[in-house]
């Protein structure tokens, strides 16, 4: 039977400002709308203020603004959530079973996808941490932050008081980790046991936060998930960033930063995107992400794994279809052997067709041909490269996973981009489409939650319901290949990678615009 609680002092828990209230809902107590930090336009995060009396969190905070109006796509696949925004964005929210200071539950703190541009911590209904909060026993915290422009444009030609406005999304993230260290006790969790987990621009977060030394010490593992492992191509040419910087305000109309502080936020937006299509049809490109200076050491790839992040263990999952997506005129459960063979080898060449089907048979006997051209090369083999220098520079355990499984939609459709999702956050009841796999996919989302709670509490994914997890080692690609049927595999998909890959035809994903479109909803783009 479910159950709902609200009282005047009840539930209230401490924090170093205030006193928060939030609610207790069938033994899953809730806050929403935490803020953890404020900050002024393209300046680094500050304390917020304290308070009297008991302040609500039962509601969700602001989310950061984006430059394009958001389309609702794919909403069979990944239902979406949309949210009122504001620059003042430095909000979380959390799911625990218990607000007692001494129960010390692991910490699982989320960082949301949609790059470094979009997104937010309630984007997709599946980040709600009500499900996995009382199945695993852990601290659910998710959180929002400035994004695109607002985060991540770089001023430091203008001053010294700009010289990490480049950064300062991630600044607003270390705050966030810093919140949780001085707080999460009293929400039942133990500071020292800090997870941070993110998917695709979110494990790029999670990449680029153990590249910061200033958030060393303040989490304990690390997860990453489609992102932030490599296997992504920006376009070169990059937008010099003051040239950048003096487009947006001559669009605006002012001359000085100072002025540039001040615009009403959808001015802003407007010049932001103005001067960004004078910007593309130039030939440059922005893209809005980390800027390596004394606050981020850079990609790891470029420089190897800071001291700190060598000392955490680290589990890096992707899924079959990632960033490729592929046209089909019927479903794929339909078409004939002759037909399957046609697709690969308008994607991959008949010269290449047969060599790469026969690799890909022996890596999936049971799986369609027909499904080839949706299989993402790149980001796996990015994932393999990060994963293997990272076993091999660091001292805490590595471990990798791959979803393989078909859903039930268009005559077979593998694993895309955002499908382990739902797994890991144990929230299939909330997607119709998850929900018609009955037990395929409830006892899929065990397994995967059991995991990522269990790494979460110990380190090590390894739990009963899965077969022995083998770590990654400098000379062994050990995987997790999850499907109806688990199994842990050396070296699963090396060879397939390769071939597609020798081919020189495999799929890269273009990424997308930097700026919003005025005249259009979204101008996000799948390139090939």
């Amino acid at each position: 039977m479910s159950s709902f609680t609200v009282k005047k002092n009840f539930p209230v828990v401490n924090t170093d400002k205030g006193k928060l209230r939030g609610f207790l809902s069938d033994g899953i107590f809730t806050f929403y709308g935490v803020r953890y930090a404020r900050a002024e336009r393209f300046h680094q995060p500050e304390e917020i203020p304290s308070w009297e009396g008991i302040q609500d969190a039962q509601a969700y905070g602001y989310i950061s603004p984006i430059l394009a109006n958001p389309r609702p796509t794919s909403e069979l696949r990944i239902p979406h959530g949309f949210w009122p925004d504001s620059e003042n964005c430095q909000y979380l929210n959390i799911w625990t079973k218990s607000i007692d200071e001494n129960a010390k539950k692991p910490v699982i703190v989320w960082y949301h996808g949609g790059g470094y541009a979009n997104g937010s911590s309630i984007e997709q209904i599946c980040y709600d941490g009500h499900s996995l909060a009382d199945h695993e026993d852990v601290v659910v915290v998710t959180v929002n932050h400035r994004l695109n422009v607002f985060g991540y444009l770089d001023l430091s030609d203008f001053g010294p008081e700009y010289e990490n406005s480049g950064n300062a999304g991630f600044a607003d993230l270390v705050y966030s980790l810093k919140w949780v260290q001085k707080n999460i006790a009293g929400f039942g969790g133990d500071p020292d046991n800090v997870t941070i987990m993110g998917q695709s621009g979110g494990g790029g977060k999670v990449n680029t936060l153990g590249q910061i030394p200033e958030a060393a010490g303040l989490f304990h593992k690390a997860i990453l998930l489609s992102g932030g492992m490599g296997g992504i191509r920006f376009s070169a040419n990059p937008c010099p960033p003051k040239y950048l910087a003096e487009k947006i305000m001559e669009e605006c109309g002012v001359s000085t930063v100072q002025e540039l502080e001040k615009v009403p936020t959808r001015l802003f937006i407007r010049g932001v995107n103005l001067a960004g299509k004078k910007i593309e049809a130039e030939g440059y490109t922005v893209f809005w992400g980390p800027k390596v200076n004394n606050y981020y050491l850079g990609n790891p790839a470029e420089v190897g794994f800071s001291e700190y992040f060598r000392t955490v263990p680290t589990l890096g999952g992707t899924v079959f279809s990632d960033l490729v997506r592929a046209k089909f005129d019927k479903d794929k459960d339909e078409y004939t052997d002759e037909e399957a063979r046609a697709l690969v080898a308008e994607k991959y060449g008949e010269e290449n067709a047969d060599a790469v089907i026969a690799e890909y048979k022996k890596v999936y006997p049971d799986k369609l041909v027909a499904e080839i051209p949706e299989l993402d090369v790149n980001v796996r083999t990015g994932a393999r490269n990060y994963l293997l220098q990272k076993a091999k520079e660091s001292s805490a355990p590595v471990y990798n996973m791959l979803l393989t499984l078909d859903f039930d939609y268009e005559g077979s459709t593998p694993a895309w981009h955002c499908a382990d999702l739902p797994l890991i956050f144990r929230n299939v009841d909330m997607i119709p489409l998850y929900r018609g796999m009955g037990e395929v996919t409830d006892k899929l989302q065990k397994q995967m939650s059991g995991a990522i709670a269990q790494f979460a509490r110990t380190g090590d994914p390894n739990v009963e319901c899965l077969p022995k997890w083998a770590p990654v080692t400098p000379d062994a690609f050990n995987t997790m290949v999850l499907d109806r049927e688990c199994k842990c595999v050396t070296d699963f998909d090396t060879k397939l990678c390769e071939e597609i890959q020798g081919t020189g035809k495999a799929p890269r994903f273009g990424g997308m615009s930097a700026f919003g479109d005025e005249d259009a909803a979204n101008k996000r783009e799948w390139m090939y």
